[in-house]
């Protein structure tokens, strides 16, 4: 038995194989053996499961999540709330990205705000197009560590994904103008090397396809320390329902 960081297409033995997840591989290589159990993973309800509660492992063994918000559209303060309940109950660490920061003249409210609903958070400004930002966030990927980016099709992801692992591999895809909605341009969860200043391998980064919405699967400490403040509060209450 041994290492290998080859492709390979396998048949898995009816697990919820992820991307990122270490498995053992039969010696023929063409069946997934055994999942080696995750350190960390960033999982949300399935969405296409209806009412049925179906966990949806969007990526294992990661440790940043990168929750990517676009400068040129308010950020969904609802959707980045349940965004970090999941990201921080994966055992990861989440950090924010603002993108597209050639296109404003002025980030300070946006960010401002964000630092707000989420107090202790790193937030990062970047531009995929004219480069600001981008080696703060490639410095996120070190010592052969894993980063997962997740977020709404539009924010320009692929983009900044493009400009991190230094080529036009992603395709990306104009926003609608009415909405600043974007069409789906990453279709599958996909594993990308990210090199560092002499292109030796520096790590990993996991591209998801834009998520439209995102549903709590279920919630540990995620809850509490995505809303700290509030549980802060209830503990000082004089009300025992609190």
């Amino acid at each position: 038995m041994g290492l290998s960081s080859a492709p390979l297409r396998v048949r898995n033995i009816g697990a919820d194989v992820a991307v990122g997840d270490w498995v053992i591989v039969s010696d023929d290589g063409e069946r997934v053996e055994h999942i080696v159990p995750r350190v960390s993973a960033f999982t949300r309800r399935a969405s296409f499961e209806g009412n049925r509660a179906v966990a949806h492992t969007i990526a294992a063994n990661i440790d940043t999540v990168v929750l990517v918000h676009s400068l040129t559209s308010p950020p969904n303060q609802r959707r980045l709330e349940r965004e970090l309940v999941l990201a921080f109950d994966s055992g990861a660490l989440p950090v924010i990205v603002l993108t597209k920061k050639d296109l404003v003249d002025d980030a300070a409210k946006s960010t401002e705000q964000l630092e707000a609903v989420a107090a202790g958070v790193p937030v990062m400004l970047a531009s995929g197009i004219s480069g600001e930002g981008v080696d703060a966030i490639r410095d996120l990927v070190r010592d052969h560590s894993t980063m997962a980016m997740l977020g709404a099709s539009g924010v320009g992801k692929s983009t900044l994904i493009n400009a991190l692992v230094g080529d036009q591999s992603l395709r990306t895809a104009a926003v609608r103008e009415g909405d600043q909605r974007g069409r789906h341009t990453t279709i599958a969860v996909e594993l990308v090397a990210v090199r560092g200043p002499a292109g030796e391998e520096q790590g990993w980064l996991i591209d998801t396809p834009g998520v439209r919405a995102v549903s709590l699967w279920s919630s540990g400490r995620g809850i509490e320390w995505a809303f700290e403040d509030i549980f802060g509060l209830a503990e000082r209450c004089k009300f025992r329902d609190c």
